[in-house]
């Protein structure tokens, strides 16, 4: 697979083994979204994001800059995302969390999952 597809695969959304599945709850409103990852960057290997309150998506993965913004919708974070120069473009992700991690599923949660680490963020 070349590099460029496993990064896009991997920031966009990512599968995992579905044996010793952990237990995550639902992220039901904004307020309680926002609690979550303020402050904090959101990491998985090669990835290193930021979600600002007030809508914005910054950070980098696999050296190149990511840029978005995001809004609560229907119970759904909905984000428009740039990795580089490319367009990955809009989608409303179910959003759920397990201490430390949390885990974003696209297309509404019947899409790919990606269970990102939360982690004290960075000034930036």
């Amino acid at each position: 697979m070349k590099l460029t597809a496993l990064v896009i695969a991997t920031v966009t959304m990512c599968s995992a083994p579905a044996f010793a599945e952990a237990v995550f709850n639902p992220v039901k409103s904004e307020s309680q979204f926002v609690e979550i990852v303020e402050g904090k960057d959101l990491t998985l290997f090669g990835i290193s994001l930021s979600v600002s309150p007030e809508g914005k998506i910054a950070g980098r993965a696999f050296g190149r800059d990511v840029r978005g913004e995001w809004k609560w919708r229907d119970g759904y974070f909905c984000r428009d995302l740039f990795w580089g120069q490319r367009n990955l473009g809009p989608n409303c992700q179910e959003v759920r969390v397990n201490g430390k991690k949390i885990r974003f599923t696209s297309d509404r949660g019947e899409g790919r999952f990606a269970d990102l680490t939360l982690r004290p963020g960075r000034v930036r």
